[in-house]
């Protein structure tokens, strides 16, 4: 069942049946009524005193003879110079369900809506006469809650707090609805952990190598009116780098980083105050090279200072040949990883055949790198729970097929991936527009697939469209690693993917080679950072954290486990110690996997990386039961030990699929040629139930549409 909240204007009720006693006299001074409430506790939010103390400057400016326009100025000037943010200062005005919200776009002497909480018992009749009195009138009220919602001019507020009778007043303020990727993941539910700040990703640099991004669509503008993207860049000739006449690269950055301009919100993205970097390596039919990749992420190294880059997207991929440790993309992205950056690729979208069969080893270069996050696609049915999600059919799969030939034989990595999974399927993002410059066009992908759009009817930087992949679950987990990041600053890569995969979700009925860890769950990421200490430690086995960590998450009113483990090359490491303790694989320029060390045909923990405590699973787990631990002796998947150096031989039957071969053609039939990358493609996603627009009018084929493979 679609549990998605829809957007709502929630205003407050009363309890007009609790009587109270007189108001009093409508023009008491100010200043004695504010005499009279210093000895009580506060009756005014704050918030509403800021507004307030703002009133009282401009009234005091228009005894002095000032006009409004010169008053107007004063207060901009002033509230330029205060310590508040760009986001705190920036005022609109706002209409909900006919009445106004208070802010200070707002006049004083303008009705407003107020919620107020009541003391005492008096007549229903009295207070509405006081009220009225006032210039006042009760717009709602629910009788069990003992509040009411009120219009009032806001220079009679203080006049209607001074009764003993009102506990508290607060602005009516907006309240804007959760989207389905916020609430699944648990990110909307973090938002407000420390009462000091928003975890939104604020300050964070967020690259997103891909095809570019629409500067002009709407959730790529912040509130007070500037761009989140604050650096664009184009490696492709002849091509702009603040368009994205394909459409790919806008719907990736705006599920990491969309902001709230559309749909109040509904559409946000998982770290929306993030700042935006894109890079455009991508040509107008989602293609591009390996060198221009390469030369991106050369560029993030030389500007990381510049823009405090710390996480690089890549929902981009090529087929891999050569072992990691050759591989020239792969060899890029480590380096952004040895530079402190989070490099988040996607796994690719060669999970089945073009007859749906399922293949293993379809994962796509860099997402072979032990030092990547490699995301695979979820798929959650539309639902904000998550005991119904589920592997795409075409997330690609581990193990990795990268190899090496040595005196003619081929040795291949066989590495478990991806690291985790996140939702991918279905998913509303932005849609960018046609040609540079133009208002009404259409991009490459709403031309190939119309069913895609989600709203045709308004303009270019309004519209939204559906798109499917790996390259939509990558953003998700690039976004939570931004939020990360602005919660402990000095994390480092390979902590920030101890701690996703740590506290992922592990989904029943789908293997490590499927999910690794699990699903992500931003939630339980964001409250082991808070507990990460301030200054790392070095020596290994020492506390990493300040408290006892929790080991479940609930979100949408559903407890489940979390992994507890982390998954390395050729298996995982498991118990609390993992990340209560620092292991050495968690310092800057080491990669969690080499804490393993394939040697004499078998796997062994390195001596010395890892703490007492900390337990090793060698081999790909095959997960049954939802949210259990990894640790917690689950049978290897397909009875296959990677771990035990057998190395897996080309076309060998696993237990459910068939091991991608050296040379197979991609699940759409078109092999991808060497040296290429291009866009994630199962655009279409698989044919099930699927996040829905915000508004219940607006609507769009794609959730019946049958799943469909595009050319990779």
């Amino acid at each position: 069942m679609n549990r998605i909240k829809k957007v709502t204007s929630l205003t407050l009720a009363i309890l007009l049946g609790l009587p109270f006693t007189s108001f009093g006299s409508p023009t008491l001074p100010n200043k004695q009524l504010r005499n009279q409430s210093q000895s009580q506790k506060p009756k005014l939010s704050p918030d509403l005193v800021e507004i307030l103390a703002e009133d009282d400057q401009d009234e005091a400016l228009r005894l002095q003879g000032k006009t409004l326009a010169e008053i107007r100025r004063a207060r901009l000037q002033r509230t330029a110079t205060t310590s508040k943010s760009t986001a705190e200062n920036t005022t609109r005005r706002i209409r909900v369900n006919g009445v106004t919200l208070p802010s200070e776009e707002i006049a004083a002497e303008e009705k407003q809506s107020f919620v107020i909480q009541l003391n005492g018992s008096v007549p229903e009749v009295v207070w509405q006469e006081k009220l009225a009195r006032l210039n006042g009138r009760v717009s709602q009220k629910i009788n069990s809650l003992g509040l009411v919602t009120i219009e009032l001019p806001r220079n009679a507020i203080r006049q209607l707090a001074a009764e003993g009778s009102i506990a508290y007043v607060s602005p009516d303020r907006p309240v804007r609805s959760s989207g389905h990727l916020e609430s699944t993941t648990g990110a909307e539910q973090i938002r407000n952990l420390d009462s000091a700040k928003p975890y939104n990703g604020q300050g964070v640099g967020l690259a997103v190598i891909d095809s570019g991004i629409d500067t002009n669509h709407m959730l790529f503008t912040r509130d007070n009116g500037t761009s989140k993207v604050v650096k664009v860049v184009s490696f492709v000739p002849n091509l702009a780098a603040d368009a994205d006449e394909y459409g790919h690269g806008s719907h990736v950055a705006s599920l990491a980083g969309g902001g709230s301009r559309l749909q109040t919100g509904y559409y946000e993205g998982i770290a929306p105050e993030a700042n935006l970097i894109s890079l455009r390596v991508l040509d107008n039919d989602g293609i591009g090279s390996v060198s221009t990749v390469i030369a991106a992420l050369n560029w993030c190294i030389t500007n990381q200072a510049a823009y405090n880059i710390r996480v690089i997207n890549l929902s981009l991929g090529a087929q891999a040949k050569d072992s990691y440790q050759n591989d020239p993309l792969c060899l890029a992205t480590r380096r952004a990883v040895n530079n402190g950056m989070v490099v988040v690729a996607a796994a690719g979208n060669d999970g089945k055949d073009k007859n749906g069969n399922k293949i293993y080893g379809g994962i796509h270069s860099p997402g072979i790198d032990p030092s990547v996050i490699t995301v695979g696609a979820a798929n959650t049915y539309g639902t904000n729970q998550r005991s119904d999600d589920a592997i795409t059919s075409y997330s690609s799969r581990g193990p990795t097929r990268s190899y090496t030939v040595v005196d003619g034989v081929k040795k291949y990595d066989n590495l478990i991936k991806p690291d985790l999974v996140a939702p991918g399927n279905k998913l509303i993002g932005a849609s960018s527009g046609g040609p540079k410059g133009s208002s009404k066009g259409y991009n490459k992908l709403i031309q190939t697939y119309p069913s895609l759009l989600v709203d045709g009817s308004n303009l270019s930087y309004q519209r939204i469209m559906y798109l499917s992949g790996t390259s939509m679950s990558a953003p998700t987990v690039a976004g939570a690693a931004a939020v990360l990041l602005q919660v402990k600053p000095n994390l480092t890569p390979s902590l920030v993917k101890a701690i996703l995969m740590y506290t992922a979700q592990p989904l029943a009925g789908a293997n490590m080679f499927e999910q690794g860890a699990g699903l992500l769950n931003v939630d339980g990421a964001i409250r082991v950072a808070q507990v990460v200490r301030d200054t790392l430690p070095t020596t290994v086995g020492a506390s990493l954290t300040i408290k006892q960590l929790p080991e479940e998450s609930r979100i949408a009113e559903e407890a489940f486990g979390w992994a507890r483990g982390i998954v390395t090359n050729w298996g995982f490491l498991t118990g609390s110690e993992v990340i209560n303790n620092w292991q050495g694989v968690y310092s800057k320029g080491i990669a969690l996997a080499d804490a393993t060390v394939f040697s004499n045909g078998a796997v062994y923990p390195v001596a010395g990386v890892t703490s007492a405590g900390v337990g090793f699973f060698s081999g790909a787990v095959n997960i049954q039961t939802s949210g259990i631990a990894l640790a917690d002796g689950i049978a290897l998947a397909d009875g296959i030990a990677l771990a035990d150096g057998i190395a897996l031989a080309d076309g060998i039957a696993l237990a459910d699929g068939i091991l991608m071969a050296d040379g197979i053609a991609l699940a759409d039939g078109i092999a991808l040629a060497d040296g290429a990358v291009k866009a994630g493609s199962s655009f279409l996603g698989d044919d099930t139930l699927c996040m829905q627009p915000a508004s219940s009018t607006t609507t769009t084929s794609s959730t019946t549409t049958s799943a469909k493979t595009s050319s990779k």
